[in-house]
């Protein structure tokens, strides 16, 4: 049984992956390793693990404006994540989602860092607003 979330494309593009969970922002400048694309903030409920190639679902960005820099890095690295959904638009993740050039989403209809579960299977349609999950079994 699939979950269907509804809402705005930021990135344009689609993609299917797996989801990477984080119910807590993200810091660009000084709390992910671009060259790993991993989380390294130490107090972050994620710390040391890697966003690399999955569908990163995260409340939003916190911290300077370095934090579309870094993650345009991730993109340069080849350590960015497949897709960003997110729940709150700021201009530091708006920009950070533009630079990394992956397909992003916000505005959802449910919050999806409250409906979708780190190894959820997540098909991200930033072009038509739909995010579709498949629950991990």
């Amino acid at each position: 049984m699939s979950i269907v979330l509804r809402g705005r494309g930021v990135v344009p593009g689609v993609v299917e992956g797996e989801a990477l969970v984080s119910h807590e922002t993200i810091s660009g400048w000084g709390g992910i390793d671009p060259a790993k694309g991993v989380i390294i903030e130490r107090r972050h409920e994620l710390y040391g693990v890697s966003f690399a190639g999955k569908v990163l679902v995260f409340p939003g960005a916190k911290g300077s404006s370095g934090w579309s820099g870094f993650f345009q890095s991730t993109r340069l690295m080849g350590t960015a994540p497949l897709a960003m959904v997110f729940t709150h638009l700021t201009t530091k993740v708006a920009l950070g989602a533009v630079v990394t050039r992956v397909p992003s989403m916000t505005g959802f209809d449910r919050d999806p860092v409250e409906v979708i579960t780190t190894g959820d299977w997540v098909r991200v349609d930033a072009d038509a607003g739909v995010v579709e999950v498949k629950p991990a079994l």
